[in-house]
């Protein structure tokens, strides 16, 4: 950890769908996590889940009531970033604006940095 702080937002309309996905599930309480792994067409990938807990690791993120939680490792790769939640004709989808990314693929699933 070099120590900066890093921030990472989230769009109105992000927080819109995670409230109604948590409130689908009955648990109004959920928070949307947002982590980078290993894998995808460009070398890393983001995955959302919703999750009940906030680990030791993590920090988190409010827009509009709604919680987003990023563990640190992750949040390496998403500073200044922003989770946005976009319909277009590819459907419906999480995305993030990360200006971390040097390229990413023609899904926007996965990215590279250097």
């Amino acid at each position: 950890m070099h120590g900066l702080a890093h921030s990472f937002s989230v769009s109105a309309n992000a927080a819109r769908r995670i409230a109604a996905l948590a409130a689908a599930e009955g648990k109004p309480g959920l928070m949307m996590r947002v982590a980078v792994s290993g894998g995808g067409c460009s070398g890393f990938k983001y995955e959302f889940n919703l999750d009940g807990a906030v680990n030791a690791d993590d920090r988190v993120f409010e827009k509009d009531g709604v919680k987003v939680v990023v563990d640190e490792t992750s949040l390496e790769f998403l500073g200044n970033a922003e989770l946005d939640f976009k319909e277009d004709l590819m459907g419906s989808y999480f995305a993030v604006a990360n200006p971390n990314a040097k390229s990413s693929c023609g899904c926007g699933a996965s990215f590279a940095v250097d």
